[in-house]
């Protein structure tokens, strides 16, 4: 990297932020969920993981949670509604040129992945392959079909480049995702 005039700034800690590193792919789909919901073009929303509060303190008016635990399992990240239908899907990223591990999805979200295919609703996978720079859709059928077809531990990138959809970064919105959707399933509902 080239300087001003070849001078190195060290202090870099007010300009790179460390915090909700691994969260890049949530923030996006987060931000374009929001457009979603202003423009009026569907309402998908992040589904929080179900917890019971075992302990809490009490500090200068503010309640700090000290001690939770898991209430059940929780099924994919996000759901909601677009052009009447159910829409549900699960976001994951991997630090992987080459492959996408499964021990980054349980058996129970597999089950509801199958779940909501088998009865209609447009479910998916988005993966972020970040050392890539590179976003997929891998519909819920052809998660499953691969899943019924091979003893893998993971899914090559080869199979999201040949079953899965590319999902562009652009400004606004971040990622838009549904413009895909749209183009696989043909439009739905002729909308």
């Amino acid at each position: 990297m080239n300087y001003p005039k070849g001078v190195k700034n060290n202090n870099t800690e007010n300009y790179i932020k460390f915090d909700n590193r691994g969260m890049g792919l949530e923030s996006d789909i987060n931000l374009t969920n929001q457009y979603y919901v202003d423009k009026k073009i569907a309402y998908i929303y992040k589904k929080p993981t179900p917890i019971q509060v075992t302990k809490v303190d009490y500090k200068n008016n503010s309640m700090i949670i000290k001690e939770a635990f898991f209430k059940e399992p929780s099924t994919t990240d996000y759901n909601g509604l677009y052009k009447g239908m159910y829409i549900d899907f699960e976001a994951k990223e991997t630090t992987s040129k080459t492959s996408f591990p499964l021990s980054n999805i349980h058996k129970h979200q597999i089950s509801h992945i199958k779940n909501i295919n088998d009865n209609g609703g447009i479910v998916f996978l988005i993966v972020r392959f970040v050392s890539l720079n590179k976003n997929f859709i891998l519909m819920g059928n052809d998660f499953i079909d691969f899943l019924k077809n091979n003893d893998r531990k993971s899914i090559p990138l080869n199979y999201f480049e040949e079953k899965g959809f590319i999902v562009d970064i652009s400004y606004i919105p971040r990622l838009d995702y549904l413009k895909v959707i749209d183009k696989i399933l043909g439009g739905i509902n002729g909308k």
